[in-house]
């Protein structure tokens, strides 16, 4: 089992749930737009929001982010240990670095120093484009063995300063350079393990990707908090994360949306209604799991583990509720079960 970490009030490693992490992709230095974009993260099931802090403007703003969010902020810093050491000083519950790029070893003991003072953790993140040269000569590339020597190196670098409040992570955008770091590490440490295919590239490719690499080592038993890389807006990601736990059985919150591929019977817009509530659900906290069949023939047979659903009929379709027997519904058929939706969340008035 890994180390445990606190990172504002959300724990990471030594048994905790998996959390979810995002990234904002704001200017930092405005804040009603940063802090606008971490409310909907949060509100979409975000655990953790990561933000860039690039200058010293950034570095101010961190204090109002602080504290005007509800989920804990880890600051990403590069190259200057000032910024990273201010963002302590104003509130930040973790931050990111990587200590090979922040310069000298007296600077790099200035902010474990600040570290220790205020009990905030370290992400050591090392990424496959970013090694240290002498790294890529030694093993001909960007390979697993090289990210896991860097992150290792560089966390003794911070135990041997007292840190010891330290996550890992690897990434790569090749999944399997990707899996074999992280197994890898996860056999050679006890640092809770932040994974995640880095660069993973737009929605569907890195969906795809991040489902293959992060759910493989979940289902592993290895890693503590994910973060699915996504080009484009990050409200994209955290539904993706919590899908990849859910998938592997680490999560069970929310609604589950299951739904058939189609045939020549299908008589429903299926992929239409599953989409719609899969959309107007997202906020939901109770766990259920809705299907949505394109026929009565298969269809609640198909579905006899799912919580409630619709299976398409000629002139409608059956609604059918787990323990009760099934009616007819007509007309849109995403509202009428988005109203049962409502109705056994306690949301029908709502």
């Amino acid at each position: 089992m890994t180390r445990r970490v606190m990172v504002g009030r959300v724990a990471v490693g030594g048994g905790a749930p998996v959390s979810v992490q995002s990234m904002t992709n704001t200017d930092t230095r405005d804040i009603p737009a940063t802090l606008s974009q971490i409310a909907r993260l949060g509100e979409l099931g975000c655990d953790i929001v990561r933000v860039s802090v690039y200058d010293a403007a950034c570095a101010r703003a961190v204090k109002a982010l602080v504290d005007g969010s509800a989920v804990p902020l880890v600051a990403d810093i590069h190259f200057d240990y000032r910024l990273a050491i201010e963002s302590i000083e104003n509130g930040i519950a973790k931050v990111r670095i990587n200590p090979g790029n922040i310069g000298r070893a007296e600077n790099v003991q200035k902010l474990a120093d600040c570290v220790k003072a205020h009990h905030v953790p370290v992400r050591v993140g090392v990424n496959a484009g970013s090694l240290e040269k002498e790294l890529l000569q030694k093993y001909g590339g960007p390979t697993a063995e090289a990210l896991v020597e860097s992150a290792l190196n560089q966390a003794r670098t911070l135990e041997g300063m007292g840190v010891t409040d330290i996550v890992l992570s690897m990434k790569a955008s090749s999944v399997l350079t990707t899996v074999a770091a992280y197994r890898l590490a996860a056999r050679q440490c006890d640092y809770p393990l932040h994974l995640g295919v880095t660069e993973a590239g737009t929605p569907e490719a890195g969906t795809v990707k991040s489902a293959v690499g992060i759910g493989s080592l979940l289902l592993d038993g290895i890693g503590d908090t994910i973060r699915v890389s996504l080009s484009g807006p990050p409200e994209n990601e955290v539904p993706v994360c919590l899908d990849i736990l859910r998938a592997v059985g680490l999560r069970d919150e929310g609604v589950e949306v299951i739904s058939c591929p189609t045939c020549g019977r299908t008589t429903i817009e299926v992929a239409a209604i599953a989409d719609r509530v899969r959309r107007e659900t997202r906020n939901v906290k109770t766990p259920l799991k809705v299907a949505v069949m394109g026929c009565v023939v298969n269809g609640p047979g198909e579905a006899r583990e799912a919580d409630l659903g619709v299976a398409g009929g000629r002139d409608g379709g059956a609604l059918f509720v787990k323990g009760q027997p099934p009616r007819k519904v007509e007309g849109d058929l995403a509202e009428a079960l988005l109203n049962e939706i409502r109705r056994l969340t306690g949301q029908a008035d709502n």
